[in-house]
């Protein structure tokens, strides 16, 4: 499973203040947190007017990078923001993200063609988010053509289904699970993630709905996903469910996550 730790965004109303205090000790913590809990990126999204964006997430990055060396994913829906963010970072990362969109897959996927960023592909268009898997799984071909036109390959990629809201779609979580199938039926090496929290928006007892879906997921080849790390409950799930599925050989993993406190009881 890879994790990309979502802490760093504008978003959150916490990071949000730390981000208009300039409150670099904070964001420095956030990174040094999340590298603690083993995540594999960093994502960095500003969240902020787009006069000031770029500006931040720079700001951002070099904050992040000073205080860890995890590789960052550049987040923005603006795929330009992302082009110009990466000249920040002193190694490759994610690149978070590109969609069916407009004219977003075409420069960005011409932006990491020849690098070794690796790139997340939300599958929406021009018409918004699809109500169905046929039309999800559609725009997930449109990517695919893109991709090998791009020379990338598609292990390189972290498809997001588009995880919605439990409380306000009654079928969404059985779409996005039949997209997530199919979409490893059809490329084995191709990477699945999402951000988890989303399907518990406005639910009570959130951590509870997030693990439950992370169980339906990764069982159906969700093998990326963009979460909090610290949530100690939520990656003890996911390191059991390695082991569960039989990807993690006599349970090395979880056995070592757990001495090193990523997950199980804090230990005093």
């Amino acid at each position: 499973m890879i994790i990309i730790g979502e802490k760093i965004n504008g978003a959150i109303p916490s990071t949000a203040k730390a981000i208009a205090k300039r409150d670099v000790e904070y964001i420095k913590n956030l990174a040094r947190m999340q590298t603690a809990a083993g995540v594999d990126y960093i994502d960095v999204c500003a969240s902020v007017e787009n006069d000031v964006e770029l500006e931040t997430m720079k700001w951002l990055i070099d904050i992040v990078q000073a205080a860890t060396e995890t590789p960052i994913a550049v987040d923005s829906p603006n795929v330009h923001t992302c082009i110009e963010a990466m000249k920040y970072c002193n190694k490759p990362g994610l690149f978070n993200s590109v969609s069916m969109e407009g004219e977003k897959i075409d420069v960005g996927f011409a932006a990491i063609a020849d690098t070794d960023w690796e790139c997340v592909a939300l599958l929406n268009s021009d018409k918004g988010i699809p109500k169905t898997a046929k039309d999800r799984l559609d725009v997930f071909t449109d990517i695919m053509a893109k991709a090998k036109a791009y020379g990338i390959a598609p292990s390189r990629l972290h498809i997001d289904p588009l995880v919605e809201m439990l409380c306000t779609s009654e079928d969404g979580v059985a779409m996005v699970i039949e997209v997530i199938r199919e979409i490893k039926a059809q490329y084995p090496a191709i990477h699945v993630t999402g951000a988890i929290s989303n399907i518990s928006f406005n639910l009570p007892a959130r951590k509870t709905v997030n693990m439950g879906f992370t169980v339906m997921a990764m069982m159906a080849g969700l093998d990326s996903g963009i979460l909090d790390p610290t949530d100690r409950d939520l990656m003890g799930v996911i390191y059991a469910m390695v082991a569960l599925m039989g990807e993690d050989e006599y349970c090395v993993e979880y056995i070592r996550a757990y001495r090193q406190g990523i997950h199980g009881a804090v230990k005093k």
